[in-house]
């Protein structure tokens, strides 16, 4: 949203020399992304301070910049370009929160926050799809999911967008609590609880149903939480709201419901919409999302439409229309294999719903090229084991593990009796790939960002093997 510095200033108590009267038309924390016109704030993070790199900022185009008080500015840069405020360790960082939350307070209409263990990325996009139909959405981009993505998500709002769909994640209690202060959602949704971020969760995984619970906490009285109902830990957090939860999942007593699936694994699913309280046959739905799992994001997605008013026919025809994103499923061929890229990030509930879509996929040979998972804590090597096991027990024909604890997957996936191996790198993986790889194969590729596993798909531009 344009803003003058001034309003910026009284917001976050700035001084200065700057023009008051000056726009800004963009914000960012990334020199290196500056777009001209741009706000630029200087945060500091974990490993550098956003202050040693205001000259670039300013040199490419930043209208101004947010410093602390105590920063001495070099000779070069013009002390006109800058917005004071006191410091604090991490004061750059509330100032942007405070213009964020400034920003959708000004807006004033109606924000979905969307969180889960798993999920929550492709839950947040089929929302998007299928408000687009009939609103003017802001959706959260990439994964500025986080304290810095939020704000900068929310202040990309335009009085022309009629709703907003923010994805928020977590890896410590509180955090969903701290950005649904600054977003301030209307409506909710949770896709599910399972075991991820671990390491930060000493009290397991009763620790992340609490922290998820935490965006249900934060909803205004008249707010409307969209809950999975297939997950019992998520499915309690309807209590106490009464109309104001609406379930979605497989079995009876949701209010949107999906029946009669058909699962073509990595390919899609085949089902029907069943909604309570319409007096209509059931939609049918093809949705090319991979996984069964995806069916649960879809009706998400249904039900927030048809809260929004939106026809269930409208609702079931755009999200036949959503395609895999990049790293996130999207299908690579080579020498006649089909390789499915979900190397986004990974986690053990969303490994192992993938291993079942593999399963299930028709192929001559089904192989599995699983990186290592990661913030899992003291259960890391077990959670691999069991992701191994059920490769094994799902007739996985081969199991490649990358990287660290992803030996624990190989171990499991041969002692189940799945033909597997290890390898250190994704360029080993990737060598693999591009010297055994062949017709009729259909590979999955999975593993935590940190891994990069993405990268062993470059030697397939290496020649044929």
């Amino acid at each position: 949203m344009k803003l003058a510095l001034g309003q910026i200033a009284d917001w976050i108590h700035a001084e200065g020399d700057f023009d008051e009267s000056a726009e800004a038309l963009g914000y960012s924390i990334d020199s290196r992304t500056v777009s001209a016109g741009d706000l630029f704030f200087a945060v500091r993070g974990e490993r550098v301070d956003g202050h040693d790199y205001v000259e670039s900022a300013l040199n490419d185009g930043a209208i101004a910049a947010v410093v602390s008080m105590r920063w001495l500015r070099p000779g070069t840069v013009d002390e006109a370009r800058l917005l004071r405020i006191p410091d604090c360790d991490d004061c750059i960082l509330f100032a942007l929160q405070k213009v964020a939350w400034n920003v959708r307070r000004a807006w004033g209409k109606r924000v979905i926050g969307v969180t889960g263990s798993a999920g929550k990325t492709t839950t947040k996009e089929c929302i998007a799809q299928v408000l687009g139909t009939t609103f003017n959405v802001l959706k959260t981009e990439g994964n500025y999911n986080n304290h810095f993505g939020v704000p900068l998500t929310l202040l990309r709002l335009e009085p022309e967008h009629e709703v907003a769909v923010l994805e928020m994640g977590m890896n410590h209690a509180g955090e969903i609590t701290a950005l649904a202060k600054i977003a301030e959602p209307n409506w909710a949704v949770v896709s599910n609880v399972g075991p991820v971020h671990l390491e930060f969760f000493p009290e397991g995984i009763s620790g992340i149903q609490k922290a998820k619970y935490e965006l249900v906490q934060a909803l205004p009285p008249d707010g409307i939480a969209v809950l999975n109902g297939d997950d019992q830990r998520v499915a309690a957090f309807a209590r106490g709201l009464g109309e104001r939860a609406l379930m979605y999942g497989t079995h009876n007593g949701v209010g949107v419901r999906a029946v009669n699936i058909e699962d073509r694994g990595l390919l899609g699913t085949d089902f029907e919409v069943e909604l309570r309280g319409f007096e209509a046959d059931p939609w049918p739905m093809t949705l090319r999302l991979p996984g069964r799992h995806n069916v649960l994001n879809a009706l998400a997605a249904v039900a927030v439409g048809v809260l929004a008013g939106i026809e269930p026919l409208e609702c079931v025809s755009s999200l036949e229309q959503m395609v895999p994103g990049e790293k996130r499923g999207n299908v690579i061929e080579f020498h006649g294999a089909q390789i499915f890229n979900d190397t986004y990030n990974s986690n053990p509930r969303a490994l192992e719903a993938m291993i079942r879509a593999l399963a299930v996929s028709n192929a001559k040979r089904r192989v599995l090229i699983a990186g290592e998972m990661l913030e899992l804590g003291p259960e890391a090597a077990k959670l691999h084991a069991e992701c191994g096991q059920a490769a094994a027990d799902a007739g996985i024909d081969v199991v490649i593990g990358v990287r660290g604890l992803a030996r624990e997957i190989v171990h499991a996936a041969a002692d189940g009796g799945a033909r597997a191996m290890f390898v250190e790198t994704p360029e080993q993986a990737g060598e693999w790939l591009r010297t055994n790889a062949g017709a009729g194969d259909v590979i999955l590729l999975k593993a935590s960002r940190g891994v990069r596993l993405e990268r062993a798909l470059d030697a397939l531009a290496l020649g044929p093997h």
